[in-house]
């Protein structure tokens, strides 16, 4: 019978009567059934069901696919392949053609069935064409990669206080410069943090002397290029003319990233998800007031205390000292 160890799941009748035969040898012999199944790694249970399929001559299995009643009739499969040649290129998928059929009201069938019959016909859906990778730009030639030359914002929100918060960082020297909460998302909280940001950083002597250049060109290299760079994503608070119109009289450059493409903010996603993760107390914050002192303590820490694996395990007021010495 060229079989070895047990008894598959499926043989065909020949085997079984085999097996069959070998069983009545066995218990002749006087060996009880139990014993003689054990050593042909047969179950008893399917050693006497065989038995009574056996005495009704019914050995063989039957086909596999159960009563077909419940198969696809020839006129529905006709009416998939007509709804594929049709609606093919509008559902482009099974399931949308076995839904297509019913709401037509012209068959009414299971995705697995629309499936199998476009399979047996050789019929494919033809996906769409997707869109290439697009490629992240870069930062323009003029900018050094010195700290205050390059910056990056974000707004993130705090839902128990339900304000959102508009935090600015250094991305050279990872530094929170400054964070405005507000309830608002707009131009103003803005220009408001970059004032404080320039303010901060002794930026405004700088911006004031360059009032009197009118706007900066940005496509010449001359003394009247912008003093940093501002990276943000395309928020509408962003991307406003009244944005564009404030940064420009304070020499600020725009630059945006992808769209839906956050890791072109990494680094300010990354800001706001450590401060989230490692002060959670401030999610639960429900004032304003409060969340306001809360978040300008966690900035003196973060920038004081906490060593930033970015920035060579320093804190970020330790590496824009050292730049600045550098320089």
């Amino acid at each position: 019978m060229g079989l070895s160890g047990r008894v598959p799941h499926r043989v065909d009748a020949a085997t079984k009567a085999g097996l069959l035969d070998l069983l009545d040898e066995a218990v002749d012999a006087g060996w009880p059934l139990r014993r003689a199944c054990h050593e042909l790694e047969l179950g008893e249970v399917r050693a006497h069901r065989w038995l009574a399929r056996r005495a009704r001559g019914q050995l063989a299995d039957n086909d596999p696919g159960g009563s077909p009643m419940h198969g696809l009739l020839a006129e529905e499969a006709a009416a998939i392949l007509d709804l594929f040649d049709e609606w093919g290129e509008t559902d482009r998928s099974h399931r949308k053609l076995a839904h297509r059929g019913s709401y037509l009201g012209r068959c009414w069938v299971s995705p697995s069935s629309v499936r199998r019959v476009l399979f047996l016909a050789d019929k494919h859906f033809r996906p769409l064409p997707r869109p290439g990778r697009s490629v992240r730009k870069l930062f323009p030639d003029w900018v050094e990669y010195t700290p205050n030359s390059i910056w990056i914002y974000d707004t993130t929100h705090f839902p128990a206080a339900g304000m959102a918060v508009l935090i600015i960082e250094d991305l050279v020297s990872r530094k929170w410069l400054t964070e405005v909460v507000s309830v608002e998302e707009t131009s103003t909280q803005v220009e408001l943090g970059f004032t404080a940001a320039l303010q901060a950083e002794g930026l405004l002597a700088r911006v004031e002397a360059r009032h009197d250049d009118g706007r900066v060109d940005l496509t010449v290299e001359d003394e009247t290029r912008p003093i940093l760079l501002a990276v943000s994503d395309n928020g509408p608070q962003m991307t406003s003319g009244s944005t564009r119109e404030f940064l420009a009289l304070c020499a600020i450059a725009q630059h945006f990233g992808r769209p839906h493409t956050p890791t072109d903010q990494a680094w300010i996603e990354s800001l706001n998800g450590h401060v989230k993760a490692e002060y959670p107390h401030l999610l639960a914050i429900r004032d304003p007031a409060t969340l306001r002192a809360e978040l300008a303590a966690t900035r003196a820490k973060y920038n004081a205390v906490r060593l930033h694996a970015g920035v060579g395990y320093v804190t970020p007021n330790d590496d824009q000292t050292m730049a600045m010495v550098q320089i």
